[in-house]
């Protein structure tokens, strides 16, 4: 694989590109890397395996990958027409994305799905409790339309099976020549700060105990990230576990970059051959 690093072509909250290199330093090599989480696909976009079986619990994400992996040309094409100056509007955005939410049409709803992706408020995902998407308007100047990410990703993607499967259901899946990647929802930095709205995203601490109890019991090698807290130091206390300090934005103000901690856990493969 070249060095040059590819981005993916959504915008997203706990992307993985500026760790990319951090982490394949980590990753154990393997014919098949997982990844439960997979997210924005940074990681995969910049790794290098035979295959990959990538997961994510949000049906929209991966409804899209799998339109984009068989018609990559077509997508684009239909795509690129939401980024016309006029719909970069307060009131073309707020009827997209009531149209998004009244879809029942995956090809329809990826198209607008990258739409809002790009022209919504910082990239965010979230969706209210009645499963409406719900993200405000970002007001950017002239949203980038991300054709060659799109390209590269389609091209890679022929390597990549996309699945929508609970993160637990991945674990059953497993061959012994596979590599686990997992970036899950991190564990909040102030508990009682957030860890309300954290639990409404559907990742609970008991998920984070449950991740870290199937990584310890693996057949298979599995790499987690996730913030360096009292928490994470004692679930991934059986793993070989190293830091970094990462920059990140931790409020709206994009100029208010804080250092955070964050944790890598090693897993080691399981050796069934001993007794």
């Amino acid at each position: 694989m070249n060095n040059k690093k590819h981005r993916a072509f959504l915008k997203w909250a706990g992307g993985k590109y500026s760790l990319t290199e951090q982490i394949n330093q980590r990753l154990p090599a393997g014919k098949r890397l997982v990844e439960p989480f997979v997210g924005a696909c940074s990681v995969f976009l910049n790794s290098d395996f035979d295959e990959y079986l990538l997961n994510d619990i949000n049906a929209d994400l991966i409804a899209m990958y799998n339109i984009i992996k068989r018609r990559p040309l077509g997508f684009i094409a239909d795509a690129k027409r939401y980024f016309q100056p006029q719909y970069n509007t307060e009131q073309s955005y707020y009827q997209i994305r009531a149209e998004f939410n009244q879809s029942t049409d995956p090809y329809q709803r990826s198209l607008l799905f990258l739409y809002m992706n790009r022209h919504g408020y910082n990239g965010l995902c979230r969706y209210n409790q009645s499963g409406g998407f719900n993200v405000p308007f970002g007001r950017y100047k002239k949203p980038y339309f991300p054709e060659k990410e799109l390209l590269f990703f389609a091209e890679k993607a022929k390597k990549a099976k996309f699945v929508c499967k609970p993160y637990q259901k991945l674990f059953q899946y497993l061959r012994n020549d596979d590599v686990l990647y997992c970036d899950p929802p991190y564990v909040p930095l102030s508990v009682s700060a957030s860890f309300t709205g954290y639990a409404k995203e559907g990742f609970s601490l008991d998920d984070q105990a449950n991740l870290a109890r199937l990584a310890r019991e693996s057949k298979c090698a599995v790499l987690l990230s996730n913030h360096d807290t009292t928490l994470t130091q004692e679930l991934y206390r059986d793993a070989v576990c190293d830091k970094i300090q990462v920059s990140r934005t931790i409020s709206s103000n994009a100029s208010n970059r804080n250092s955070v901690g964050e944790i890598f856990a090693l897993f080691k493969a399981i050796d069934t051959n001993k007794n």
